[in-house]
């Protein structure tokens, strides 16, 4: 994630209009010794490509390589006594994964991770190093989906989607929040991704 300009270094939807500033602060302070506040880095190759100046938000630097802890530990932390005890399942080919699997680990809850069946090694030995239990299944992952999507039903854990929830939205959104914070100037902010989500969690 880079952003521009100068520097100092009930089902809960997730609708943009739902959620509020505060509840992205409640995340943070939530997350407060559980996921990193990473750095904002300059970049001066980038700043000169761009003709401004360019810093970099060092989410690879945050526990499990990626921002997917932080919305995977405000929704499992929000999960009611019952459903702790039910267990969580998500699919993902590796951050998601990982995330969830460090942020039940942390919760004391027993979590499930179906990745397909190509996922990267490295990844699927994250996810089971992190505690949960890992069940290959399907050639792409959206067979992993409704093989994870079945098992909650059979179960009753609960399925930890990747982005449709606002807690997970809010967690993701912590890092748009420390964006700011940690450069108030900022003008621009770049984004790249996969899907959509992170670029909602970071719109004001």
């Amino acid at each position: 994630m880079a952003a521009t300009n100068g520097c100092e270094a009930d089902h809960k939807s997730a609708v943009p209009s739902v959620l509020t500033v505060e509840d992205v602060r409640a995340a943070h302070k939530m997350l407060s010794g559980v996921a990193r506040v990473t750095a904002m880095e300059g970049s001066r190759h980038l700043s000169r490509l761009v003709g401004a100046p360019v810093h970099l938000k060092c989410e690879n630097l945050q526990r499990t390589g990626s921002f997917k802890l932080r919305g995977a530990y405000v929704r499992i932390a929000g999960l009611t006594t019952e459903e702790r005890a039910a267990g969580v399942v998500a699919a993902s080919a590796g951050n998601h994964a990982q995330g969830v699997a460090l942020a039940a680990s942390l919760l004391g809850v027993r979590s499930t991770v179906f990745m397909p069946v190509g996922a990267p090694l490295p990844k699927v030995a994250a996810t089971r190093e992190y505690g949960a239990e890992v069940r290959t299944h399907g050639q792409v992952v959206d067979e992993t989906l409704r093989a994870a999507q079945e098992y909650a039903r059979e179960t009753g854990a609960v399925f930890i989607h990747p982005f449709d929830h606002r807690d997970i939205v809010a967690g993701q959104g912590t890092v748009g929040l420390e964006i700011l914070e940690q450069c108030p100037e900022v003008g621009t902010i770049v984004v790249g991704m996969g899907g959509p989500q992170r670029l909602v969690d970071d719109l004001p």
